[in-house]
């Protein structure tokens, strides 16, 4: 049978491609004549997928619980391809700056739109019982998370607000590690009753703390905010990509942590006591967004939206009061 037109080109194409490379194409085309067809199931390892989920206890609604994680830990890691790829481009525009943005912001809105899997999906009863068993492991400890945080601003936006005015903007490498020690998160992870920091965050900074501070220095021109500085007068002006930044703010620090919020006020809130979240953290004033004053963009908010910074979410997404 002649092979048609079309299949020769593409032969010719395949034999100059691997000529360049030093190899022989037709040992690759015998380890094609041997290979086996390529399924849906091997290629997403989907058996190992799903054999993921080990729960602590015989409690259903556990593995609701590991599976949404799972579920959003892998969101993560697509945010952060996005941000490699943005760390990574030569001469970026405006166009593939603002699009990677708005992928990330599709990210966060899938996560916080599903977040009803968490708050409205699982049994209050069955989880204040499996959660126990889960001590001192918490959702604070997600790494990816913070890693997030580090690539979308200054390391500076970061430290607590009563401390954050006392750092230079010139932020060098010195100035990360000694920032790193007044980073924001880790007042949500002291013993609500000592002050002392709790073995959930021990655990955390063994494992990432020097993870965190190299990103810190590797990202100091390559977080979004330095990428968004360092374009023109006229680009910095461009309504796509401010819109984009803005949502971006609004999504990871207000709408992504309030999430987190509304799910403990249901689960872990008791007049007149609250229940200590897993792990001891605090979240009462950890969660809360107009308590942090985490803004990765501060030039595009005008003060009086500083100043109320997710405070009307609070009212009306978590109590249910008007805005």
């Amino acid at each position: 049978m002649e092979l048609k037109p079309e299949i020769v080109d593409r032969i010719k194409l395949l034999d100059e491609k691997f000529q360049a490379m030093g190899q022989d194409l037709s040992s690759y085309l015998d380890g094609l004549l041997y290979a086996d067809y390529l399924t849906y199931w091997d290629y997403i390892h989907l058996d190992t997928l799903l054999s993921l989920q080990s729960p602590k206890t015989q409690i259903p609604d556990e593995e609701i619980f590991i599976m949404y994680h799972q579920i959003t830990e892998l969101y993560f890691k697509l945010c952060l391809h996005e941000y490699k790829q943005i760390a990574e481009k030569k001469d970026i525009d405006v166009k593939f700056f603002s699009d990677r943005i708005g992928r990330i912001n599709r990210y966060f809105e899938g996560l916080i739109s599903s977040f009803d899997i968490m708050v409205d999906g699982m049994d209050p009863k069955q989880f204040l019982k499996f959660r126990m068993s889960l001590l001192p492991a918490s959702g604070f400890q997600s790494g990816q998370y913070r890693m997030i945080e580090i690539c979308s601003t200054t390391f500076k936006n970061l430290v607590a607000k009563d401390i954050r005015p006392t750092f230079s903007d010139d932020v060098n490498d010195a100035q990360i590690e000694k920032m790193y020690e007044h980073i924001y998160w880790k007042a949500g992870a002291t013993e609500l009753a000592t002050g002392k920091k709790t073995l959930t965050l021990v655990q955390f900074e063994e494992k990432y703390q020097k993870i965190f501070i190299d990103l810190a220095k590797k990202f100091k021109t390559g977080n979004l905010l330095a990428i968004y500085k360092s374009l023109s007068a006229e680009d910095q002006k461009n309504e796509k990509l401010i819109l984009a930044l803005r949502q971006m703010d609004v999504n990871v620090n207000i709408n992504w942590p309030l999430s987190h919020y509304k799910s403990a006020v249901r689960y872990l809130q008791k007049d007149p006591e609250d229940i200590a979240a897993t792990g001891g953290t605090n979240w009462q004033k950890y969660l809360p967004p107009r308590f942090q004053k985490r803004i990765f963009y501060p030039e595009l908010w005008n003060d009086q939206e500083v100043d109320e910074w997710g405070k009307s979410w609070v009212k009306s997404v978590a109590f249910g009061s008007p805005s």
